[in-house]
């Protein structure tokens, strides 16, 4: 097993290939200089001889300024009947400016005689002579050999003949490809270790992830003496996707010592993920290992309170060491020990001695048990602890709402809005109108608050989300809205569980503003508003 291992990423062309996945040429860009930051020793830019955006990507690569990756190119070896320096493709990686190119070669037989429909010996040649033809030209070359491990396994004699081929013609590396990803760990050990009597130049891995196999392949030719891993970032790739290198890279280094980044480039792995999860505008799943938001969120008080005294007891790497956090959870299954975390989080002093604790425990699991779901609201949350804690935020009070809505037979919809108020001993009677009634009772709500309380325009909506509790009862269904809130600086979530769409979502736009006002209350306490108003009547607007 080798003390040091080669990280090439190929997100930006074999990621590419993932459904759902594309980048542009900045895009592609921005994510290799983070990946050399990351401490990536190749980034495979594309195939120059595919596509003008990998044209443009390659041109553009010439004026990064990296600090130890190399931009390599891809391509395939020579076309049948032609000389390699006949052959377009071959030429478009020399025009790249590349130092470093893949070049992947058929090593499978049934795919030689029934894809490419050529000889096997002609086969053996266009390997041969590609591999020559860019060494002459000064470049580092690695042979990627498709489909490897099924040719392998169908005709070993042939495969091996094609790997040789390659490394009697200058390849600086072989890299042996479980194309399509279906072969199990104990293939990937037992053949490559097969390999490694016959070949003497460095060994690569390239794995799909079609068996769900592919984080676990490559570790397995790693111990096998495997020490240039290729994967892609997040796993993109087609089909079921590549080898992921978020979880790769930190079992190697935590796990089995194997150094491939610096420690601190370790710790920017949760951060980098994040950033091309976003740029290739892709919803980062939670429940990623190593870098996702639950990986290291913790949900039973029986499990939290065993975290707080040992971490280790429930998490198998420290978060920290990349780059994510410890999270602790609250929800129906939630003990003292989680309220106690969350509370310090807040930081508010809160003992378990105090009577407080269980009277919020269960209040939290009753409301839980009828829909809401404060891991998603952590806002809706803390208020909720606050006022268990005897706190006081209500800094208006519904005495009632009315949504009108209007539809003519081939006009517009239109809805308004009425609410009425108490704040501050006053009565406030407003209307608004809106795009929908959430929207309606939104403005009207802002209206009725602002002349009191003019840090309620500082905020505004900026997701609103809807669930179906109990979808057998069809339209007279629990719903559970979740709204997301912001001031342009800082995000909080709030929830409201009901029967009526319309009352889940008041108790969601309340908790927001009074979120927001809580933690404006030091703002709200410098200004003496409206002193000289009347105590009694309504005011109308």
């Amino acid at each position: 097993m080798a003390a040091q291992v080669k990280l090439y990423d190929t997100t930006l062309r074999d990621g590419t290939q993932g459904e759902g996945i594309s980048l542009s040429v900045d895009d592609k860009i921005k994510i290799a200089n983070k990946l050399d930051q990351m401490g990536v020793h190749y980034i495979e830019g594309g195939w120059p001889g595919s596509n003008p955006k990998d044209l443009n990507f390659f041109e553009r690569a010439k004026d990064l300024s990296l600090d130890q990756a190399i931009i390599t190119a891809f391509g395939m070896t020579r076309r049948p009947g032609l000389k390699a320096e006949e052959d377009p493709n071959l030429k478009r990686i020399l025009e790249s400016g590349v130092e470093a190119a893949a070049l992947v070669g058929k090593t499978w037989d049934f795919h030689v005689t029934e894809a490419v429909q050529t000889s096997l010996e002609e086969n053996v040649n266009m390997i041969y002579d590609s591999v020559c033809f860019l060494k002459e030209h000064g470049l580092e070359v690695i042979f990627d050999a498709e489909h490897f491990f099924d040719g392998f396994k169908n005709n070993k004699a042939y495969a091996l003949k094609t790997i040789l081929a390659a490394e009697d013609a200058g390849a600086d590396c072989v890299t042996l490809c479980d194309t399509n990803g279906g072969s199990l760990p104990s293939d990937i050990a037992a053949i490559l270790t097969e390999v490694q009597n016959e070949l003497k130049v460095e060994i690569g891995i390239h794995c799909h992830n079609d068996g769900e196999l592919g984080v676990a392949n490559t570790l397995e030719a790693v111990n096998a003496g495997a020490s240039h891993i290729q994967g892609t970032i997040n796993g993109y790739g087609e089909r079921c996707g590549n080898a992921n290198l978020v979880s790769v890279i930190p079992n190697l280094q935590l796990k089995m010592g194997i150094e491939c980044v610096s420690s601190d480039q370790l710790k920017q792995l949760t951060e980098t993920s994040k950033y091309i999860h976003e740029l290739a505008n892709q919803t980062p799943p939670n429940g990623q290992p190593f870098t996702g938001k639950s990986a290291f969120a913790h949900k039973g008080g029986m499990h939290v309170s065993a975290v707080l005294k040992h971490p280790e007891t429930y998490e198998h790497v420290t978060p920290e060491k990349i780059g994510n956090e410890r999270r602790v959870l609250v929800s129906e299954l939630a003990g003292q020990s989680n309220l106690l975390f969350k509370a310090k989080e807040l930081g508010l002093s809160l003992d378990k001695s105090n009577p407080a604790v269980k009277e919020t425990i269960e209040k939290m699991k009753d409301m839980e048990h009828k829909g809401y779901q404060y891991e998603a609201a952590e806002a809706s949350f803390e208020l909720l602890i606050r006022n268990g804690m005897g706190e006081n935020h209500d800094y208006f009070q519904l005495d009632h709402f009315k949504i009108i809505t209007h539809k003519e037979k081939e006009g517009s919809f239109t809805t308004e809005a009425v609410v009425k108020m108490i704040i501050k001993d006053q009565t406030v009677m407003t209307a608004a109108e809106g795009n929908g009634p959430v929207n309606a009772l939104d403005h009207a709500l802002r209206k009725a608050i602002g002349e009191f309380y003019p840090l309620v325009h500082e905020m505004y909506l900026s997701d609103y989300k809807v669930r179906v509790l109990d979808e057998a009862e069809a339209t007279a269904s629990t719903v559970r809205v979740l709204i997301e809130s912001s001031d342009g600086k800082e995000t909080w979530s709030t929830i409201g569980v009901s029967a009526n769409i319309i009352e889940a979502s008041w108790h969601a736009l309340v908790d927001s503003i009074r979120y927001y006002f809580m933690k404006q209350r030091n703002r709200l306490e410098e200004v003496e508003l409206f002193s000289s108003m009347p105590t009694e009547g309504v005011k109308n607007h």
